[in-house]
């Protein structure tokens, strides 16, 4: 690991430790790593639409908008290629709240999610990426080895 030097003015620094303070961060090295990490993160996304990414896609609505559960099944079958996993919560008696993994190209994964907050009756959509990398491999198992990918987050 390298150690950096930066200069802040004092009322950054302030504004810094308070924020380090507020979400339980041990030092300021960490938090600057996960500052960096997130930045890097966005400016990749923001330039390159085919990078493969990992998708976590949350939303609220209203189970008794009509036809929106079978509506919103569908379009995770549809789109079965993307959707890993899914998380379904009954918050009350109307409101469930839904979390998908999704995985593929940037551009794909946004557009089943705006897809799917732009769902009439779907509310609180947010879609968090994290860019990452395929790495191909081989597992050893009992004298015999099997090829398989691994996703890893490029930062």
């Amino acid at each position: 690991m390298e150690r950096v030097t930066i200069s802040l003015d004092e009322d950054l620094l302030r504004q810094f430790d308070s924020y380090l303070e507020r979400k339980g961060y041990a030092n300021r090295s960490e938090a600057i790593r996960d500052l960096l990490r997130e930045s890097l993160e966005a400016d990749r996304l923001s330039t390159d639409e085919g990078a493969h990414v990992l998708g976590c896609l949350s939303y609220v609505f209203n189970h008794h908008q009509r036809e929106l559960s079978r509506r919103l099944t569908k379009a995770q079958h549809d789109h079965h290629d993307l959707v890993l996993s899914t998380l379904h919560v009954h918050l009350d008696h109307e409101n469930c709240l839904e979390v998908a993994i999704l995985d593929g190209h940037a551009a794909d994964v946004r557009k089943f999610a705006d897809t799917t907050i732009a769902e009439t009756g779907v509310r609180h959509g947010n879609l968090h990426l994290v860019p990452t990398e395929l790495v191909k491999g081989t597992h050893r198992h009992g004298g015999h080895s099997a090829p398989h990918t691994h996703i890893h987050p490029k930062t």
